[in-house]
C-alpha cells in the first residue's frame, strides 16, 4: 500500500444507488494503492435532515455496510462515522475563522442546493453555507494528497486547496493541497427518467432494492418515445434501458443497440434483459449486505476499528494545527 493518503465519504441520507456503486468500485480499486479513509459524513446529513435526526443513525449503518458489501476491506481501509471522530468539527471551527464569506457566497452547489430544497432566506442555515468549511476540515485533517470526486465536486475541492494555502500562508505549511483525482472512465448513471440518477429525483435503483423491485423500476424506466412497436427503428442514445445496458454489459451492449435500431428487437426484450443484468450484479452485494446488517455487533467493530486509525491521524494533525495557530 502506498504511502499516500485519501479522503472521501459519502452522505447517509438514505439508501445507496447504482450510481453511488460506481464510486464505490472506484474505492475498492484504490484500496490497493493508498491508505484510504472513507468516512459516512453524517454531519453533513443535519444540513437537510436536522428535522429528521432520528433517520440519521440508522441510515449510517447502511452506507458502512454498503461500503463493505461493495468491496471495501475495512480491515485495510478506515471506513467510520464522521461524529465519531471530534476533531472534524474542531478543526471546522478553527479553517471557518480564516475562510472569507465571499469564497463561500460563490460555490455553485450551495445555490443549487437552495434551489432544490425552494429554501428561502430564513431556512437557510450557517451549516448549509459552511458546508464547504466543514468538507474541508474533512480532507484537511487526514492531510490527504487526493480525493476521488466527481466534476460537480471539483469546486468543493478547489475551495478546499483555497483554505489549505490560506491557512498554510497564516501559520505556516501543516497542510497539502489535495489534488483531485477524477476518474474520466466512470460513467454518469441515468435515472430511471433519463436525468442523472440521483435520491432526490426518486428516479434510483437502490442497492437495497430486491430482484421484484428492481424489475418493476426498469419496467418503468424511459424508453425512447419514437419506438411504439417492436418493429418501430430505435434510436439506443435516447433509451434509458438502453443507456443502462451499455454500463452494465459493455461487451453485449452492441448487439442488442443494434438490434433496437433495425427494429428486431422490442422494448419488453430490452428491459427483461437488463432486469437479469442488474440483478446478477446485485444478488452477491445484497447477499453481503444482509449478512452485514444481521451482524450489528461485527459492523460496530469495523467503524470502532476504522474511527480509532482515523482518530489517531487526525489528533496528530491537530497537535500541528493547534501549535501553528499558538493555542
Amino acid at each position: 500500500m502506498g504511502e499516500k493518503r485519501i479522503l472521501s465519504g459519502m452522505q447517509p441520507t438514505g439508501s445507496l444507488h447504482l450510481g453511488n456503486l460506481e464510486v464505490l468500485r472506484t474505492w475498492a480499486r484504490l484500496q490497493h494503492e493508498y491508505q484510504m479513509y472513507c468516512c459516512i459524513v453524517d454531519w453533513h446529513a443535519l444540513t437537510t435532515l436536522y428535522d429528521r435526526t432520528e433517520q440519521i443513525g440508522p441510515a449510517a449503518r447502511e452506507v458502512a455496510a454498503d461500503y463493505i458489501a461493495a468491496g471495501l476491506d475495512p480491515n485495510r481501509v478506515s471506513i467510520f462515522i464522521q461524529s465519531h471522530v471530534k476533531e472534524h468539527a474542531e478543526l471546522h471551527l478553527l479553517l471557518s475563522m480564516v475562510t472569507p464569506l465571499g469564497w463561500l457566497e460563490r460555490v455553485p452547489t450551495f445555490k443549487e442546493k437552495r434551489e432544490n430544497l425552494q429554501l428561502n432566506e430564513e431556512s437557510v442555515s450557517y451549516g448549509l453555507l459552511g458546508y464547504p468549511v466543514l468538507q474541508a476540515a474533512d480532507i484537511l485533517v487526514y492531510r490527504a494528497h487526493a480525493v476521488p470526486v466527481g466534476k460537480d465536486q471539483l469546486p468543493h475541492l478547489e475551495l478546499t486547496r483555497e483554505i489549505a494555502r490560506r491557512f498554510n500562508n497564516l501559520y505556516g505549511e501543516v497542510f497539502p493541497e489535495p489534488q483531485s483525482m477524477v476518474n474520466e472512465a466512470t460513467a454518469v448513471i441515468p435515472g430511471l427518467d433519463g436525468r442523472k440518477m440521483s435520491k432526490s429525483y426518486n428516479n434510483a435503483i437502490y442497492l437495497s432494492d430486491d430482484a421484484d423491485t428492481v424489475a418493476r423500476k426498469v419496467n418503468d424506466a424511459f424508453t425512447c418515445p419514437t419506438k411504439i412497436r417492436k418493429t418501430d427503428p430505435g434510436i439506443p442514445e435516447n433509451c434509458v434501458v438502453c443507456q443502462l445496458r451499455r454500463v452494465y454489459d459493455p461487451v453485449g451492449y452492441q448487439t442488442s443497440w443494434e438490434e433496437d435500431r433495425q427494429g428486431v428487437r422490442g422494448c419488453v426484450q430490452n428491459k427483461r434483459e437488463l432486469t437479469d443484468i442488474l440483478n446478477a450484479l446485485l444478488d452477491p452485494l445484497r447477499a453481503r449486505r444482509r449478512e452485514l446488517l444481521s451482524d450489528p455487533e461485527s459492523l460496530t467493530r469495523y467503524l470502532a476499528e476504522g474511527a480509532e486509525r482515523a482518530r489517531a491521524l487526525a489528533s496528530e494533525t491537530m497537535q500541528m494545527v493547534r501549535k501553528a495557530m499558538h493555542l
